[in-house]
């Protein structure tokens, strides 16, 4: 019964439709786009400093470097096989403190991403690793955004051209129904009720109390269960502002989406108590498509939208001294990424 309520629930909202069906109109876009470039990795030249642009295979830990350390969270990186002593005596020299966050320095949709609450989760986790990673301090702002931006390299203002929020997966006690039956109240929760049985076991079956909150996954990610709504209204001039002062402090930053945590609006509008917790370049999709509220026509118009803004900043980097990847480089970067996501796969 489960599997068809999940699956009716899937048919009739487009935002969990797969990535090849939802994309596929638009690649007839991209296919014009790369002619008119004359190069299908014509995307390497929006943010010349990260490999790729950021499209894809991207090292988190080289972009967190490119950022002033003042806007991310502290952050080490570790190679694969890196054993749990080893690591503890990396982390005495820090002012790292459980709870942290571990997640592949090389990674996409959010996979193996964790909260670490303890040396046994993470001498577990380490247990399924077989790539370089990420340790880093858990930004315990409540508040999450997606904040999509680029500038003309031409121009000396940038553009804040979306704005996602993440409602995380919380549920509320009523000091009577299990987590599991709460979770089977919202079919958006119910899409992963498999992941989290892996990840909390029998503990699903305990009783909050009444109006206790628990967070089930403390990640604003859309694939693993976070609602995304479209607040690109709050981009004022005073936002835009500060996070055009911002992004201008990162070298030849261009064209990409900063995931934001943060304490309230009026904080992160003059850009006090926030931490930037990951930013994705030319790859990044504008996440606000995927509000309920917006139908898939919306998507494909905002996607084509940003998809020609990153072609016109590609083709000015290109006359200004930047490269497109070669042919051969690009199907390389496309066959990593899809290795790279069999294998995160199969490790989650």
């Amino acid at each position: 019964m489960i599997k068809i309520k999940n699956t009716l629930h899937k048919l009739t909202h487009w935002e969990y439709w797969n990535t090849y069906i939802v994309y596929f109109p638009i690649y007839f876009y991209w296919i014009y786009l790369s002619i008119k470039a004359r190069s299908l990795g014509f995307f390497n030249a929006s943010n010349p400093r990260i490999i790729n642009g950021g499209f894809a295979m991207e090292s988190k830990k080289e972009i967190y470097d490119l950022i002033p350390n003042q806007y991310i969270p502290e952050t080490l990186l570790f190679k694969s096989g890196t054993s749990l002593e080893a690591i503890k005596t990396e982390l005495q020299h820090t002012n790292l403190l459980f709870p942290l966050i571990i997640k592949p320095d090389i990674g996409l949709q959010g996979l193996r991403v964790e909260k670490i609450e303890n040396w046994d989760a993470l001498e577990y986790y380490l247990k399924n690793v077989n790539y370089d990673f990420l340790i880093q301090e858990f930004i315990n702002y409540d508040l999450e955004i997606g904040l999509f931006y680029y500038r003309m390299p031409y121009e000396t203002k940038g553009v804040i051209s979306g704005i996602v929020y993440k409602d995380f997966l919380i549920v509320k006690g009523n000091g009577k129904h299990t987590i599991t039956e709460l979770i089977h109240e919202n079919p958006r929760f119910l899409l992963q009720l498999d992941t989290l049985k892996n990840k909390y076991g029998d503990f699903l079956e305990s009783i909050l109390l009444k109006d206790e909150v628990f967070n089930l996954m403390p990640f604003g990610n859309h694939v693993r269960g976070s609602k995304f709504t479209d607040v690109s209204d709050w981009a004022n001039n005073t936002l835009t502002n500060t996070f055009d002062d911002i992004c201008k402090q990162i070298p030849d930053f261009h064209f990409g989406r900063l995931d934001i945590k943060f304490h309230s609006r009026e904080d992160l509008e003059v850009g006090k108590n926030f931490s930037i917790i990951e930013l994705n370049g030319a790859g990044s999709e504008p996440t606000h498509i995927y509000d309920p509220k917006h139908s898939i026509f919306f998507a494909w118009k905002e996607i084509i939208k940003h998809y020609n803004i990153l072609y016109k900043i590609s083709t000015y980097n290109l006359k200004k001294g930047s490269r497109y990847l070669t042919f051969s480089e690009s199907i390389k970067m496309i066959k990593g990424n899809n290795s790279l996501r069999k294998n995160l796969k199969l490790l989650s």
